[in-house]
């Protein structure tokens, strides 16, 4: 599937920025099952200084300075990106998930580079009761990606997709006992409990296609951002993609900007101001395929 991709946040200060330094996680990672096509950014005011490089995770990592006084600050990526994830293997073929949780434990060549994925992160902490919530999908012996699946399609029916319920910043425990919140909380919930049964899940930022073609469900999430888990099936299947937000595995609906152990890792945008005071933000997304 093509997709273009327009992405534009807006920040109004309530008084004017002398200087500011950003970070920017937007520009959508290059994968195998992702080519980027093209993918620019651009600024308003333009930036005094601006480099690319990769972070700790290979994500693509945009930083500018501005040196001007500014009341308002606008960054707009545009991209084309062509996605075949390809489908998932029959579950009852992966390992059972003690498996996995035990090769994460030993390291060694098959599994030194997920183990940091495994850990407790800010976002995503070691919290019994999450750890619970997600222990009764893994039974003892139960194949890995069943397990999984089954968790998947929990998160999605005990949860509420409800905005303005959480913050970014609600902890994980406070999200299971509203039983509501966002993709974002919904991927964290779930990347806690995968990771309480010594499994490892990282987090992922991109877009989803929420309106879908003729005859097609439409997606839950927001027109903003998506957030969805990346969970690891052992060295000979890798990584699969699961959003709990809409029960899915993800193929040909999402673009992948970038992945780490929680939002964190990669917010979108994130920097370091001098004045400005208050602000409004606002984001808009346009996915359209092509």
């Amino acid at each position: 599937m093509k997709y273009r991709v327009r992405h534009t946040t807006t920040y109004a200060y309530r008084k004017p920025v002398d200087l500011a330094a950003h970070m920017m996680h937007l520009l959508p990672r290059a994968l195998p099952q992702q080519v980027v096509s093209s993918a620019d950014l651009a600024t308003t005011p333009a930036a005094a200084r601006c480099t690319e490089g990769a972070d700790h995770f290979g994500n693509r990592v945009s930083w500018l300075f501005l040196d001007l006084p500014h009341a308002a600050f606008e960054v707009r990526m545009s991209a084309s990106i062509e996605v075949a994830f390809a489908a998932p293997p029959e579950a009852a073929a992966t390992p059972v998930w003690e498996s996995i949780a035990a090769a994460v434990r030993a390291g060694g060549a098959e599994a030194w580079q997920v183990a940091e994925f495994a850990f407790a992160s800010p976002m995503a902490p070691a919290d019994p009761a999450v750890g619970a919530y997600a222990a009764v999908s893994f039974p003892a012996g139960r194949p890995v990606l069943a397990g999984l699946l089954d968790l998947t399609a929990r998160i999605n029916r005990d949860f509420a997709f409800r905005s303005g319920v959480t913050t970014i910043a609600t902890p994980v425990a406070r999200v299971l006992r509203l039983r509501a919140g966002v993709c974002q909380d919904f991927s964290h919930v779930m990347i806690a409990g995968l990771r309480a049964l010594g499994l490892p899940a990282r987090y992922v930022s991109g877009y989803i296609r929420t309106r879908p073609p003729p005859g097609r469900t439409a997606r839950r999430g927001a027109d903003q951002s998506h957030a969805w888990v990346g969970a690891w099936l052992g060295p000979e299947h890798g990584w699969i993609g699961l959003d709990p937000t809409n029960d899915v595995v993800v193929q040909n609906e999402h673009v992948v900007l970038g992945w780490g152990r929680d939002y964190g890792d990669v917010s979108p945008v994130r920097g370091v101001l001098l004045g400005g005071g208050s602000h409004k933000l606002s984001v808009s997304v346009d996915l359209e395929a092509v």
